[in-house]
């Protein structure tokens, strides 16, 4: 398996900076599920795959996996689907622009209104606890939370993924993700990061948006998501 840690993101962050999210099950391991439901384990050889099954509690639990590949499902577990994604780096984020100042921190008192923007737009896992990853910005009007983006994985020194980018969809077209993300990538950059993130592959919008603000297609990656059987 590749050295670099942006091929395996997953077991490289809770093998490194986000270490202390980790529930360790042998030679497997997965986040805090209140953080969401990634998981990864060492390789894929018998040990490794049975651990990794070990990780799931119930038939109502599932893990996600971002590997480079379709990952294998271990004996007594099914895979529940798949997804090509493809993951950007921006080496040369552009820089915020007049009017980015409108992306605001977001603290606890906004998580009600970032769950319910989540889980209505889908920009990927939600967990309780997903807020916490890192610093998230949003844009407000009249009290309302109309878009956000933030901060979640971090695999190595030096690379911090951008995450969690979702608009509601009557506030769409207005620029608000670009806004959020030059924000987001200004916070990652001041930290002399590199900021990355990963997007479905038939995303063409999405994936348009981000290569205006200065990412490019790194890699393609593959998303497995596995129950119990």
């Amino acid at each position: 398996m590749s050295d670099h840690p942006l091929d395996r993101p997953i077991w490289s962050l809770l093998n490194g900076r986000q270490a202390h999210l980790a529930a360790v099950v042998g030679a497997a391991m997965r986040i805090d599920p209140a953080y969401g439901p990634f998981a990864a384990a060492r390789d894929q050889g018998d040990e490794a795959q049975a651990a990794l099954a070990a990780t799931l509690r119930d038939g109502s639990d599932s893990v996600w996996l971002v590997e480079r590949a379709e990952w294998p499902a271990p004996r007594g577990t099914r895979v529940v689907r798949t997804a090509p994604l493809v993951q950007m780096v921006a080496e040369n984020p552009v820089p915020m622009r007049p009017g980015d100042e409108v992306a605001v921190m977001l603290g606890d008192a906004d998580i009600p209104a970032m769950t319910e923007l989540a889980l209505a737009t889908e920009p990927g896992p939600w967990g309780p606890r997903t807020a916490h990853y890192g610093a998230f910005y949003g844009i407000k009007r009249d009290g309302k939370l109309l878009a956000m983006a933030g901060e979640r994985m971090l695999p190595a020194p030096g690379f911090d993924e951008v995450s969690g980018v979702c608009t509601w969809p009557e506030f769409q077209g207005q620029g608000l993700a670009a806004k959020l993300i030059r924000r987001v990538m200004a916070g990652i950059a001041g930290r002399g990061a590199v900021p990355f993130l990963h997007s479905y592959a038939g995303n063409a919008r999405a994936i348009g948006l981000y290569e205006s603000l200065g990412f490019r297609i790194r890699a393609k990656m593959v998303v497995t998501v596995l129950a119990l059987t």
